[in-house]
């Protein structure tokens, strides 16, 4: 069974056991949180799909770690007139563990 959920803005494909990296979500390390924004669940050849969101559908999660992705630079330059900008930028991250899906 898998579903697909949304959280900080974007959507992610998840199975039961899956280790995720999603935006960071203000909560405990090790606590569960229970995800309702549910677009799609799916089991084999049968799809169920929100419009936007499956009513009833939620996704339990544990909290696992809390970190922040590899550093990005961002280098600006206009040749010729002495213009060099420099900067950099590190996402912060939740990982999450999948538990049950029910819908």
């Amino acid at each position: 069974m898998y579903a697909v959920i949304k959280t900080g803005g974007k959507q992610y494909k998840v199975a039961t056991g899956e280790k995720i990296k999603v935006e960071q979500i203000a909560a405990d390390v090790g606590q569960e949180i229970v995800i309702d924004q549910v677009l799609a669940v799916g089991s084999g050849a049968e799809l169920k799909v929100g419009t936007p969101l499956v009513s009833g559908a939620a996704v339990s999660v544990t909290v696992l770690a809390h970190g922040k992705h590899d550093k990005v630079s961002i280098f600006k330059m206009r040749r010729r007139k002495h213009y060099q900008k420099r900067q950099g930028h590190r996402q912060q991250f939740t990982e999450l563990l999948i538990g049950a899906i029910s819908a």
